[in-house]
């Protein structure tokens, strides 16, 4: 106990240079310095409330909490078991989370870090909050005032509900067409844009008072498999990662970003060339791997701020290491900050036992929590909560939604709907010269829910949009039933649903709409069509003029390069397919400009 007292006072006495404030183990970086720029009473306050913790504290202080519609009542219960350095909230509406977030700060000892994932609007912080781009389309538009109002908008209407943490920009570059978890999410492909984007989002969120944590840590895209169902590999030799991803993080990091979030990637080429004889099978993902968290984030790149792992209950984490070792493993690898609590009395146990275990060591948990401490005195959570200030007045939820932002939104659709693909010079489209349309969807609904009436909001705003400017339409929905027979479904008549000439004389126009998410459910984002050769499926390209509409991933001509007008609208909204119409239509022009390879490196899909 005595050596423990004596380590603890040295590592407090060290916060202290020139009446500054640094942290431990590495005197050199001080918390006056980038991104944290404490001046002397914030400091004061880091150093006394390190000085008051208790060890259950600081542990405390160590986990993102998340909460799920819990009253106030719930949420200080919560709290007052298992008290914590942060939370994260499932989204509802916003005066139910307004509420919840300040009970929660009302029961917190220490000012919560409150987080959500506004990564394109404030819909990622609450329902009814407006979706003012994803990446990928503010990239679309080729101003970086698109990310910049991403970020400011966006977080505006988190802060109204008592965020104070964003887990965005998404700096991930796409350099696999096949990736299924940042098609969208990502500014693209190039690094210079991933960068530029980034920075105005950050300015944005900034001005919004809203803190940034961008991620994902050694970077997403070149794996075509999702970390949620299986660890990924960031492939890249240590120079091609220096002069993409590293590139990106070092202009980050000069800029001041305050928190990385660290992906549950494996960087091969950096674990070797920084822990020379490391065998395969040691190589881990970033959560776990100190020679990518200390070397190559901390000293190569010089990262000061907060680091906070990716959600751990993700495969790509628990398949390469039971949870009660990689949850002391990862702080003491480099990691602030754990995301999400499995069970809170198991994960608490595990970090207990890991520094009896000496998995994790007192010097480091130290450094975590002061870190945590500095990171929350940089959000002046300390000087607000003194003053009552932790949650904005109520009434500033009147900016959720606002026409404001969703003018803003309007704006970034109409600048980055993409025109891909118009081979054959088939548009404009007008219900003048083809009034009759049949349409066909492509989603990640069921083929059960089909046959249900269940359609995915994409088809039906579609159809909708369709028929107010003039076109006759018709949904097609899947009904093998209707070929029904005492032997059952009558195959052939379900794949020829309709005869060619018959078909011909119906239609002047097809229009195919594709919906597919699947994050987090599956390795890939291709096309699924609901039976084999089914009807849905573009048979009917060489027959009549034909649309084709991708709302949520750039790369679906892969799937159909038979198609000769193709268009990515990153979104599907309402007003993203109203304004997709217009541009059919010929009454507003195609202003985006694809920041990723659309076609995949294939050459078929161009013609």
């Amino acid at each position: 106990m005595k050596r423990l007292i004596q380590r603890v006072a040295a590592l407090t006495a060290a916060l202290c240079v020139a009446a500054a404030c640094v942290a431990p183990v590495y005197a050199e970086t001080a918390n006056t310095e980038k991104p944290f720029d404490l001046d002397d009473n914030a400091v004061r306050w880091v150093n006394d409330t390190f000085n008051a913790m208790t060890q259950e504290e600081k542990i405390a202080q160590l986990f993102v909490d998340m909460l799920w519609n819990d009253t106030g009542k719930q949420t200080a219960a919560l709290l007052g078991r298992y008290p914590s350095g942060g939370l994260r909230y499932n989204n509802r509406k916003p005066r139910e989370l307004y509420r919840q977030n300040a009970a929660a700060q009302k029961n917190s000892r220490i000012p919560l870090l409150i987080a959500a994932n506004v990564e394109a609007g404030g819909n990622g912080a609450m329902t009814g909050g407006t979706k003012i781009g994803e990446g990928i389309a503010c990239a679309a538009t080729g101003d970086t005032r698109s990310a910049y109002e991403m970020g400011l908008y966006g977080c505006r209407e988190a802060a109204a509900v008592g965020c104070n943490w964003t887990f965005a920009p998404v700096v991930d570059i796409d350099r696999n067409w096949r990736n299924c978890v940042i098609p969208t999410r990502c500014f693209g492909s190039d690094p210079d844009t991933v960068l530029e984007m980034a920075l105005a989002y950050m300015k944005g969120a900034n001005e919004a008072g809203v803190a940034c944590c961008m991620k994902h840590f050694p970077g997403d895209g070149c794996d075509d498999r999702d970390q949620h169902i299986v660890t990924t590999v960031n492939d890249c030799t240590c120079e091609e990662w220096d002069a993409s991803y590293g590139k990106v993080y070092q202009g980050m990091i000069g800029a001041g970003v305050p928190s990385i979030m660290v992906g549950h990637i494996q960087q091969p080429a950096y674990s070797r060339k920084l822990r020379p004889g490391i065998r395969d099978e040691e190589i881990m993902p970033a959560t776990v791997a100190p020679e990518l968290l200390q070397g190559l984030l901390r000293e190569k790149l010089g990262f000061n701020g907060l680091i906070i792992t990716d959600a751990t209950h993700m495969v790509g984490l628990t398949g390469k290491m039971r949870r009660s070792e990689f949850l002391p493993i990862a702080v003491q690898s480099g990691c602030d900050m754990i995301l999400y609590y499995r069970d809170h009395d198991e994960d608490l146990r595990f970090m207990w036992e890991g520094l009896e275990s000496g998995q994790l060591t007192q010097e480091r948990l130290d450094e975590a929590v002061l870190r945590v401490l500095a990171f929350k005195a940089m959000l002046r959570l300390h000087e607000k909560q003194r003053t009552n200030a932790l949650m904005p007045a109520e009434e500033g939820l009147s900016v959720i939604g606002c026409p404001e932002h969703r003018a803003a939104a309007a704006r970034i659709i109409d600048r980055s709907i993409t025109l891909v693909k118009n081979s054959r010079a088939q548009l404009p489209i007008t219900p003048q010269a083809h009034k009759r349309a049949i349409l066909y969807s492509v989603s990640s609904v069921s083929l059960a829910a089909r046959v249900l009436g269940k359609a995915d909001k994409a088809r039906e705003y579609l159809a909708q949009e369709l028929e107010k400017q003039g076109f006759s339409v018709e949904v097609y929905r899947l009904n093998p039933f209707k070929y029904l027979t005492p032997k059952g479904i009558n195959g052939k008549k379900v794949l020829a649903d309709i005869p060619v000439l018959e078909f011909r004389k119906k239609y002047d126009v097809v229009f195919v709409i594709a919906d597919v998410q699947s994050f987090s459910t599956t390795n890939e984002r291709n096309l699924h069509w609901s039976i084999p050769m089914g009807p849905e499926i573009p048979w009917y390209a060489a027959e009549k003029t034909t649309v084709f509409i991708s709302v949520a991933n750039p790369f679906h001509l892969y799937d159909v390069p038979m198609v000769p007008v193709g268009i990515n609208t990153y979104n599907g909204s309402r007003e993203a397919i109203r304004q997709a119409v217009e541009k059919i239509t010929g009454k507003s022009e195609f202003k985006g400009n694809s920041p990723v390879d659309a076609f995949c490196g294939m050459w078929d899909t161009r013609l």
